[in-house]
């Protein structure tokens, strides 16, 4: 399920920014970008994002702003002098002339420049921690949001196939009167009307309508159907329940499908797959 949260929060001498950004996944696909200095928090963050979207392609990054003068940059003075001093000592030497930038070879030496190693601070991460938790919550929101919409469309869905359902009761009923004459006018035609067994013809008739009849393909939708409804209703995240459900609805439309035995039938059961389809095809947003 996509989300989008982001937040900024300035402390001392610095600009923190943090951004999450989530993608449907089944499983949880975490990338970070976090500075050095945070490396050792790295599991703690992994934990509590794990702990409040549960799953998804998330992209976490943390940004850290220093604010005003640059801080940490560190020349070596001394060994600076120390390579000028032998630089101009190896020109002499040589007798080459003397360099007309000598600073900017010096200050690509090694060790020349470095910089001073930061350390935690415990109250700066403990304003991250807060930040992050923030952020989390608003990217949650935003899926949750996300997921009242799928809620509606799923719905919608669900009663466009029991709709379906009640209109095919009336053309799956008069299919059988037609059957029943088409099969009579044929024996009639191939033997005679009075070479026909009415018993027997009966009992054969049954034993061939009793493989088109699709009373209990329609009660066992219909009752999937109510408890994809009833499942919706739940608090707790239900995706995996609900695709099953969905399956064993495919299931009772394709049987459907394959006892319909006239044009009506055919179209109303295209039209529930065609619904069907599209509810899977959400299902995959759903935790």
């Amino acid at each position: 399920m996509t989300g989008y949260g982001k937040i900024s929060q300035e402390i001392t001498g610095k600009k923190i920014n943090i951004q999450v950004k989530t993608l449907n996944s089944k499983q949880l696909d975490l990338s970070l970008r976090i500075p050095h200095i945070y490396r050792d928090k790295e599991l703690e963050i992994r934990n509590a994002i794990a702990s409040k979207l549960e799953r998804g392609k998330i992209d976490f990054s943390l940004d850290i702003e220093k604010q005003g003068t640059v801080n940490g940059v560190v020349i070596n003075k001394e060994l600076a002098a120390h390579y000028y001093n032998e630089l101009q000592a190896i020109e002499n030497l040589l007798q080459i002339p003397q360099s007309t930038n000598p600073l900017a070879l010096i200050m690509n030496m090694p060790n020349v420049v470095g910089f001073q190693s930061e350390e935690l601070d415990n109250e700066e991460w403990n304003t991250i921690k807060q930040c992050i938790d923030m952020v989390l919550s608003e990217t949650d929101r935003f899926r949750i949001e996300e997921g009242v919409v799928l809620e509606e469309d799923f719905k919608k869905r669900i009663l466009l196939i029991d709709n379906l359902l009640a209109d095919i009761a009336e053309p799956a009923k008069s299919r059988i009167e037609v059957i029943q004459e088409k099969i009579r006018k044929n024996l009639i035609d191939t033997l005679g009307e009075n070479a026909i067994d009415e018993n027997r013809f009966a009992q054969e008739l049954i034993y061939y309508l009793e493989k088109l009849d699709i009373t209990e393909e329609q009660v066992r939708l219909k009752k999937h159907l109510d408890y994809f409804l009833e499942t919706l209703k739940e608090p707790a995240s239900q995706g995996k329940k609900l695709g099953f459900i969905v399956q064993e609805i495919g299931r009772e439309i394709n049987t459907i499908g394959s006892k319909a035995s006239n044009v009506e039938m055919q179209r109303i059961v295209i039209s529930m797959k065609d619904e069907l389809e599209k509810i899977k095809e959400q299902l995959g947003n759903i935790l």
